[in-house]
């Protein structure tokens, strides 16, 4: 007997000739059952899986913040069953040294010949999956050493790099309540993360799943989806996925409205930027913001990016990359109400529009 986690269901190596939409279907079917998978473990949460896959399969990053109890661990270790992947989870600490991470050099004596070597005994970044569990709580140091291998997709120990294993992810937590004893991501390693991820409370009705299905015994198990393999299959379709030059161009709109304007420059900034912001996002967010939107064209069904895909993803992608000034906290405007402002401020040409309506045309 075959059973389910047994099977291939990921899409396979493209045979010749594969077309766009035959591959794309392929994703179609593997995203479902990844969701449908998911959902066993957990109840709702449906912007939030839809961000996390989105971050796995564009090679990013992601930052949870929510209060504790709203089931981050367990949505994390369940999406990395589902993709049989390699999981970790730190917990982060104020006593965490960056070697209880990244791993550290023994002194090994050969028992046989009694010379004695150095050997690398790897900590537990090194896997595919890592959940970095309150990660301000933990020293700079210590972050640094994680944003490190983040970036580089390596360890570096007595001069010798480690490869990480891939494909590889960190999808770090934040309790935003609780700050007191704590040391915030500095924006030059927030920047690093493609998305961050607001986890809020469930529904009533969410709540009262939650509460029957965890009062009872046994839990659900879930079915293998994909692996690594496939994994890195999906990461290298998203990246193929055209995008037109007026749609890369309504992303950098966005992103560039929220910077001051260098010397020379007329301040066109909109008002309530002006008002608020005391910096704006760097080119980091352009670049996820159009590969956030090739991943949501796939997953909707459609082999080209359109301006709706780049509105979609720009909540995650901006939140953390705006600086707010005193104005913004006296008054308490946040983040994610001057993105609401900003997408309704930069809006899509006439001429954009057209031309967008004539590729979606051409390409159903």
């Amino acid at each position: 007997m075959t059973h389910d986690h047994d099977r291939q269901t990921g899409p396979d190596a493209s045979p010749p000739g594969e077309t766009p939409q035959q591959l794309m279907g392929k994703v179609l079917q593997v995203s479902d059952r990844l969701h449908e998978q998911v959902r066993k473990s957990v109840v709702g949460q449906q912007e939030v899986i839809d961000q996390l896959f989105l971050t796995l399969f564009c090679r990013g990053h992601a930052l949870l913040v929510g209060v504790p109890g709203l089931a981050k661990t367990l949505l994390i270790s369940t999406v990395a069953r589902t993709l049989n992947l390699a999981f970790s989870r730190i917990q982060f600490t104020p006593d965490l040294m960056p070697s209880d991470i990244t791993g550290t050099e023994v002194i090994e004596e050969d028992r046989t010949t009694g010379r004695r070597e150095l050997r690398f005994v790897k900590g537990p970044v090194f896997a595919n999956m890592i959940l970095a569990d309150e990660i301000n709580r933990t020293p700079p140091k210590t972050q640094a050493a994680l944003l490190e291998a983040m970036q580089e997709h390596h360890v570096t120990i007595g001069g010798v790099q480690n490869a990480l294993p891939q494909p590889f992810f960190v999808l770090a937590t934040q309790n935003p309540i609780e700050q007191e004893g704590t040391y915030p991501l500095p924006e030059a390693q927030l920047d690093r993360f493609m998305f961050m991820i607001r986890v809020g409370y469930p529904t009533e009705d969410e709540e009262l799943e939650i509460v029957k299905r965890t009062t009872v015994e046994g839990q659900p198990e879930v079915d293998r989806v994909l692996d690594a393999e496939q994994v890195m299959e999906v990461q290298s379709l998203v990246r193929e996925v055209p995008a037109a030059d007026h749609v890369v161009r309504y992303a950098l709109r966005l992103v560039r409205a929220t910077r001051k304007p260098t010397a020379g420059q007329g301040d066109g900034r909109p008002e309530f930027i002006r008002q608020y912001l005391a910096w704006g996002a760097g080119p980091r967010a352009s670049q996820f913001l159009v590969l956030a939107g090739k991943a949501r064209a796939i997953l909707m069904g459609r082999t080209h990016v359109t301006p709706d895909d780049i509105r979609a993803v720009a909540h995650p992608v901006l939140r953390h990359r705006l600086i707010t000034n005193f104005n913004a906290q006296a008054d308490g405007v946040t983040t994610d109400q001057l993105v609401d402002r900003l997408l309704e401020h930069v809006g899509v040409s006439d001429t954009d529009q057209a031309t967008a309506k004539q590729l979606d045309a051409v390409m159903r």
